[in-house]
């Protein structure tokens, strides 16, 4: 974890938008998904620059928030302060109805249905030059270099997403684990 806080606090871009989410002050709140993953993909093929986001992946964990559309004034508020990204954000307290999944019971507890494993990392800024990151699976997949097959998904869902995302094109370093078991 300490390598990704490393590769974070390099990056001038990711810090303002962890400062911007951060200022939310949203409930079990992460910036998620390709905004860590890539980073650690972009260190480990030794990118002289950083991928451009396709989006900002913010989820945050509220079970008392009433309005379901709640996430579109916070989208907005991000998208005013920093208007050349494009934001996504989502109350994963919802998300298990989209997803036909149990109840969430937490931010890391959704992380946990994701397709890839690697991608269900988040971090958070916490104080100045203080942040947290938070793993479903560990960060040692991601690490290493690996697109893991969540065995919560369908298969065929993650040899899709695998595709459509042209990862092994731009990371083509990356090694897919599709193994069914929990080995990964």
């Amino acid at each position: 974890m300490q390598q990704i806080l490393n590769l974070i606090k390099q990056d001038p871009l990711r810090l303002a938008v962890l400062e911007q989410v951060c200022r939310l002050n949203l409930p079990q709140c992460y910036v998620a998904a390709g905004f860590v993953r890539n980073l650690v993909w972009d260190h480990l093929h030794n990118k002289p620059t950083a991928t451009p986001f396709n989006d900002i992946d913010v989820v945050y964990f509220d079970e008392r928030e009433s309005d379901p559309n709640a996430y579109l004034d916070y989208q907005h508020q991000l998208s005013t302060a920093m208007p050349e990204l494009e934001w996504q954000v989502r109350n994963q307290a919802l998300m298990h109805q989209r997803n036909g999944d149990e109840p969430y019971t937490s931010t890391l507890h959704a992380m946990s249905f994701w397709p890839e494993k690697e991608t269900a990392v988040g971090i958070k800024k916490l104080a100045e030059n203080e942040f947290e990151c938070i793993a479903a699976f560990g960060f040692e997949t991601l690490l290493a270099g690996h697109i893991s097959h969540n065995p919560k998904r369908d298969r065929s869902t993650f040899l899709q997403r695998i595709e459509e995302k042209r990862w092994l094109m731009h990371w083509p370093q990356l090694k897919v684990i599709t193994r069914k078991t929990n080995e990964n």
